[in-house]
């Protein structure tokens, strides 16, 4: 016989479930526990937080250990194991098998090549597109891999701060050769430091080459002077705007940034004998002084003693060090784990603890975190595409790992979020009004019925197909009952009560208000 025939909402339980899905539905009633052992729905309610989206696994590790533990856990996490399909997924990729310095040379010479004379303009596009078709192929990967780790990685908060530093230091995946770097800066010099001290993240970010060519770094030379990198270092990285520093302060971290830049060549430049010693590569980094402007700078109020490429490290020691760094990083985090508009005091014993810790990242969120302020914020957050597409595929597939990230990638670029795909420095917007448009909240819909009617081609992979495909998902699952059931209001238990098939009770629980939020 079949399934039976999918039906989406009537119209009028649609528009209803539309017009709830951006209001916050309000916290669930607290659960009385008399034990160590978190009550379910306490439990998944702090994994739905701390995670990209709640699941049995989760819920399961967090009744087992208490929350307190679990929380401990994610801050301070051992290596990641993961499935061993997934795995085995990811060693196959290039960006896995081939190190940023032979690759980017690699492509960088394939780009020379394609754009070198042909007798035919036909065989000079071959090449062009062939070369385009790579860049394109390893930008994926890079993203895959973020997605799969989002999924199935046992250190949830790790990888969600890797996304918010990703975020954070923004770089544009189409600029240059970028797409062959993206891979690279997100998995050496943003995921290892995630939850470490934000100076030697910011140090990581300022010596890969995805943020020096991105923001234009390896042009600025002495008397040649280009502001972009030191602009947004002090704007969007660390102080932030109205933190008290001038214009003067921005071109003479542009001054200090000199001669940093980005060497994709087999070859040493020729350095001036008494500078030789200066000289650096590590990698394709490159400190050139040749290019670098040893004359007196004054950063913050303070002078920087001339002296090559140390010069940077003072200043990002100044930057990072900063009160005014320690209030516009934590006011994000919390914007980012609680709410649009954080309470200051929170802000501020977040601020505190960042500047008591030197900048230690997971000791600011165990602030955040454990706050009561944080306790009393379930559901306050709504989601932004990635959170909810990853929160959505999690709960409905819990650990059997998918086969194809490919609808996912696409869901994003409908909502306008892909990975490295953010062409200004700023990065996305933690706010919900950026999210919460009826056109995104139809493509939510749509998503939310691509899921859980088992049609999203998740498992679909490319030649031959797998015996078995898996049917449509089963969210009434005992985690429903024991939990995710009592975190639903009146509207969407009214409206779960009126499917006429599982397909579609799975879809209008994926498109609740609840779901939509965190």
């Amino acid at each position: 016989m079949g399934n039976p025939p999918i039906r989406w909402a009537p119209p009028a339980l649609v528009l209803s479930l539309l017009l709830g899905a951006c209001a916050n539905p309000g916290p669930a009633k607290p659960v009385a526990s008399n034990s160590a052992r978190p009550a379910p729905v306490e439990a998944y309610k702090l994994t739905n937080r701390l995670t990209w989206g709640a699941n049995l696994a989760a819920v399961d590790q967090a009744e087992s250990h208490g929350l307190p533990d679990y929380l401990a856990q994610q801050l301070h996490p051992q290596a990641a194991v993961l499935p061993p399909s997934v795995q085995q997924q990811i060693a196959a990729m290039t960006i896995s098998q081939r190190p940023l310095d032979q690759l980017a040379p690699d492509m960088e010479q394939r780009n020379k090549a394609a754009n070198a004379t042909f007798d035919k303009d036909e065989d000079k596009k071959t090449a062009q597109q062939a070369y385009q078709q790579e860049m394109n192929r390893l930008a994926r990967e890079a993203a895959t891999r973020h997605l799969l780790r989002a999924l199935y990685s046992p250190n949830q908060v790790q990888e969600q701060m890797t996304w918010f530093w990703l975020n954070h230091f923004n770089v544009h995946m189409y600029k240059a050769n970028l797409r062959a770097m993206v891979g690279d800066y997100e998995d050496t010099a943003l995921r290892p430091y995630a939850l470490g001290k934000f100076r030697d993240l910011l140090g990581a970010v300022a010596h890969h080459p995805a943020m020096l060519r991105y923001l234009d770094n390896e042009q600025n030379a002495a008397n040649r002077i280009n502001e972009n990198y030191a602009r947004e270092l002090m704007e969007l990285h660390t102080l932030g705007v109205g933190a008290g520093y001038t214009q003067q302060d921005v071109q003479e971290m542009a001054r200090v940034l000199t001669g940093v830049g980005v060497n994709l060549g087999s070859e040493t430049p020729k350095v001036r004998k008494e500078l030789q010693a200066d000289y650096v590569r590590q990698g394709l980094f490159e400190f050139n002084p040749n290019r670098h402007d040893y004359g007196a700078k004054t950063l913050l109020g303070q002078p920087i003693k001339a002296r090559g490429l140390a010069e940077l490290d003072e200043a990002l020691d100044r930057l990072a060090r900063h009160p005014a760094t320690a209030h516009f990083i934590s006011r994000k985090l919390a914007q980012y784990w609680l709410s649009d508009t954080p309470p200051p005091a929170l802000v501020e014993r977040m601020a505190q603890s960042f500047l008591r810790s030197d900048g230690d990242i997971a000791v600011t969120l165990q602030t955040l975190l454990s706050s009561s302020e944080y306790a009393q914020g379930a559901g306050q957050k709504f989601k932004d595409p990635i959170h909810y597409v990853v929160s959505a595929v999690r709960l409905a597939y819990d650990d059997k790992p998918i086969l194809n990230v490919g609808p996912m990638l696409t869901w994003l670029n409908r909502m306008g979020q892909p990975l490295y795909g953010r062409q200004t420095p700023d990065g996305y917007a933690l706010d919900t009004a950026a999210w919460s448009s009826p056109g995104q909240m139809a493509t939510r819909f749509e998503i939310a019925k691509a899921i859980g009617s088992g049609n999203a081609g998740l498992f679909k992979t490319e030649g031959p197909q797998p015996m078995e495909q898996p049917a449509f998902p089963q969210l009434a699952t005992a985690l429903y009952y024991r939990a995710v059931a009592q975190t639903l209001g009146p509207n969407t238990q009214t409206a779960l009560a009126q499917a006429t098939s599982p397909q579609e009770w799975n879809s209008f629980l994926l498109s609740s208000p609840e779901l939509m939020h965190r």
